[in-house]
């Protein structure tokens, strides 16, 4: 999946796996989506990466296992 939306700096792509982790307050949330997805995937050996660039937008990479 991939936004030209906001982006992450490296700093806040350190975080953004982490539970209750909000990098950007102006949207509603709880901070539990993307944790919970890293947990699901490592669990059933796949993976979610992401690149970012502030002000340029973010993709997201999934990868299921065979």
């Amino acid at each position: 999946m991939q936004d030209n939306g906001l982006g992450l700096s490296a700093a806040q792509q350190a975080r953004l796996f982490g539970l209750f982790q909000r990098l950007h307050t102006h949207v509603e949330g709880s901070g539990i989506g993307l944790y919970t997805i890293k947990r699901i995937l490592d669990n059933a050996g796949g993976t979610i990466t992401v690149q970012s660039q502030p002000d340029v937008g973010t993709t997201f990479t999934v990868t299921f296992p065979e």
